[in-house]
């Protein structure tokens, strides 16, 4: 379908796939209407949420479609074709397809839809030269340029005018400063008239790894999340017949899992208790001046009448225990 201006000079054309009846959001993009679900736009990229908020009215109609510009509408399809396309899977197109993906989630912020650019890449055919400029352009994680400068490292003939050109200087001077390097090992190694390919893979990884500093990203993760967290493994607490948790089950706990510097205060704990328990009743009987733990103090005064009570009490002694000797 097209809509023709009044004056005749331009046209506007629905495009042929991507303009949906039932579609909610509308863009233009050079001379083309695409009318889509804006939902896809609002669920990942942070770039369309906020140009979306600056003119909520913007897209709601033909008249006022969402301007896209300085992009091919046939690179648009490319990009909506993620979403929309008929076949349940994504093999089979060139490298062109996906660069246009990953130049364009890139540019809006579509994190997913880039790692998905780039796992499609990994895959593909691709000049190693070609490569290198295209990951540090759109910012891809550098490990994954390893076979590339590999393979520039290995190759016989010398790198060309364009090709350095293309590539920046620190790149250009990175390899030969690993091609000197693998020279030199292979040398080292026994073999006559050595070249940077008669070097062992190994060693010619290692040197591309602290010319390049290919992996910093694993570096610094490992340093952000520091040594790993022992965590306790707690087992399902066993429950006695009347459904109360079992004794047995708090006490082989906390022997499973308390330190030596706990155990040494508990130790003491317990010893302070035993004497106070011991000090409370003095010689006639009677209670003594010293402070008494409510336990004994109840099993003194009231004997076996507050059994259930007593139950209940040295049950919340004991569970605190067990959170002493977790958490302080």
């Amino acid at each position: 379908m097209a809509n023709g201006s009044q004056n005749g000079v331009s046209r506007v054309l629905h495009h042929s796939e991507y303009y949906l009846k039932d579609g909610n959001i509308t863009f233009l993009v050079e001379n083309t209407l695409f009318r889509v679900h804006r939902h896809f736009f609002e669920r990942e990229s942070q770039f369309f949420i906020e140009e979306f908020a600056k003119a909520p009215q913007e897209g709601t109609s033909d008249t006022s479609a969402f301007r896209l510009d300085k992009i091919p509408s046939a690179d648009f399809a490319k990009l909506l074709w993620v979403w929309y396309s008929p076949m349940y899977r994504r093999f089979g197109k060139p490298k062109d397809h996906w660069l246009v993906i990953l130049e364009l989630s890139t540019r809006w912020l579509f994190p997913e839809m880039k790692q998905l650019a780039i796992d499609e890449l990994q895959n593909l055919e691709m000049d190693p030269v070609e490569k290198i400029v295209t990951y540090d352009k759109y910012q891809v994680d550098k490990s994954l340029l390893l076979p590339a400068y590999k393979l520039l490292c290995k190759r016989t003939n010398r790198m060309s005018n364009e090709e350095g050109e293309q590539l920046k200087m620190p790149t250009v001077l990175g390899l030969q400063e690993v091609r000197e390097r693998a020279i030199r090992s292979a040398a080292e190694s026994g073999c006559t008239s050595p070249t940077s390919a008669d070097a062992e893979d190994g060693v010619l990884e290692k040197i591309l790894n602290e010319v390049f500093n290919l992996n910093t990203t694993n570096r610094q993760a490992a340093k952000s999340q520091g040594q790993p967290i022992v965590v306790p493994i707690i087992n399902a607490p066993k429950l006695d017949a009347n459904g109360a948790t079992s004794r047995s089950f708090i006490a082989s706990t906390l022997n499973d899992h308390k330190q030596p510097k706990e155990a040494e205060k508990k130790n003491g704990m317990n010893s302070r208790e035993k004497a106070t328990s011991e000090n409370l009743m003095d010689d006639s009987g009677g209670c003594s001046t010293e402070r008494p733990t409510c336990v004994t103090w109840i099993k003194a005064q009231h004997g076996p009448v507050y059994v259930p009570v007593l139950t209940f009490i040295e049950f919340v002694m004991t569970v605190a225990v067990v959170y002493t000797s977790f958490f302080v």
